[in-house]
């Protein structure tokens, strides 16, 4: 992905897929972990993973409305 690259929006959802990959992947981790400590750490991984994508999305969805506005 390149800045400058798509609108603000599509940026938006190119870091929201990039995330989305990165959760999958730790999901990947906690199921095959047996170690507790490790999977609480897994957890929190996700977590916060889940809220920089619920960030993203919001920022995708404010810029595709405030572009919707602009075109009006």
């Amino acid at each position: 992905m390149s800045e400058g690259l798509g609108s603000p929006a599509e940026q938006a959802l190119e870091r929201a897929q990039a995330l989305l990959e990165r959760l999958e992947a730790a999901r990947r981790r906690l199921e095959t972990t047996e170690d507790a400590e490790a999977a609480v750490e897994v957890m929190s991984e996700l977590a916060e993973i889940a809220r920089q994508i619920e960030t993203e999305l919001a920022e995708a969805r404010r810029r595709t409305e405030e572009d919707a506005r602009e075109e009006s």
